[in-house]
């Protein structure tokens, strides 16, 4: 027996049993040491040097503490005063300003409808005024060229419209030189003037666009990117109908400067322009007519001017 070799006791896991939470180590650790050991030991420096930074010790310094303290409550205090008075103040004065738009703007559109049924009322009478003139043909011609009734004939279809790559804003820096605005393809007012000239050079007798009737005193303006026709938006594309001698007028407009030069316009800036002749196209009269110079009509006018 003595000859045999001694193995080496055997631990048994179960000596040592391993904790519960031995795969938290980390979280543990933290929950053990919730303040850094740096902390610890500064707080433990201070109570030994006699600092505990609680409240101050001399009663000079405990008077400071506490007229600050009552200072920031008086700020405070009257800040939270102060507001409360004054809040039913600019509340009364902020309904005031609404209630006096309000009326302002209720008081502006009783006068446009006003002005809309004395405008249609005014147009009324100008039109049978020139009815009662006699229905001569340099009555009936007038009344055409005036814009103070709706006609129909033959005439040319022009639809101008922005090229397709047309930007919303405007590059400044690449302008048109010879017309003074922003080379985006946009149509502007400068072209539909020009193209509403050329087509009265052109013999057209009557002119409207997107169903706006022109006369001699009508105004194409830009408010922006919108073009206006007698302060009226429009919205591209642009219809432009004339009345006159289809075929001739249509070829006169495009052998015209305005003509090239929208056909410019299409070359260089990619605007879309096309133009048909028509059978007949319909225009309606002019929202109103406005008279420089009137008189009645009698027959006593009638010889005197003959």
């Amino acid at each position: 027996m003595c000859g045999m070799p001694q193995q080496p006791p055997v631990r048994s896991s179960a000596a040592r049993p391993s904790r519960p939470d031995a795969s938290m180590s980390l979280i543990t650790n933290v929950m053990d040491h919730s303040l850094d050991d740096g902390y610890a030991e500064a707080a433990a420096r201070k109570r030994a040097q006699g600092q505990d930074g609680g409240m101050p010790k001399t009663l000079r310094a405990r008077l400071g503490l506490a007229g600050g303290l009552v200072l920031a409550a008086l700020v405070v205090t009257v800040g939270a005063a102060q507001a409360r008075v004054t809040a039913p103040v600019v509340a009364k004065e902020r309904q005031e300003l609404i209630d006096r738009v309000d009326r302002e703007t209720a008081a502006a559109d009783k006068l446009e409808t006003n002005v809309d049924k004395l405008r249609d009322d005014v147009s009324a009478r100008q039109r049978a005024a020139l009815k009662e003139s006699g229905g001569s043909g340099q009555a009936d011609l007038v009344d055409v060229l005036s814009g103070a009734t709706a006609v129909h004939g033959p005439g040319v279809k022009l639809v101008v419209n922005d090229a397709k790559e047309a930007s919303s804003g405007g590059d400044a820096g690449n302008p048109r030189e010879t017309s003074g605005f922003s080379d985006t393809g946009r149509v502007r007012d400068h072209d539909m003037q020009r193209v509403v000239n050329g087509l009265w050079a052109s013999g057209a007798e009557a002119v409207s666009i997107n169903g706006q009737r022109l006369t001699a005193l009508s105004a194409i303006r830009a408010a922006g990117d919108a073009i206006l026709v007698d302060n009226r938006p429009l919205v591209p594309p642009y219809t432009v109908l004339a009345v006159g001698d289809g075929a001739r007028l249509g070829s006169r407009f495009q052998d015209s400067p305005d003509g090239l030069y929208l056909h410019a316009l299409e070359e260089n800036f990619d605007i879309r322009a096309t133009i048909s002749t028509e059978s007949d196209v319909r225009l309606p009269a002019a929202p109103s007519v406005i008279v420089r110079t009137a008189q009645p009509y009698t027959e006593k006018t009638e010889k005197g001017t003959s």
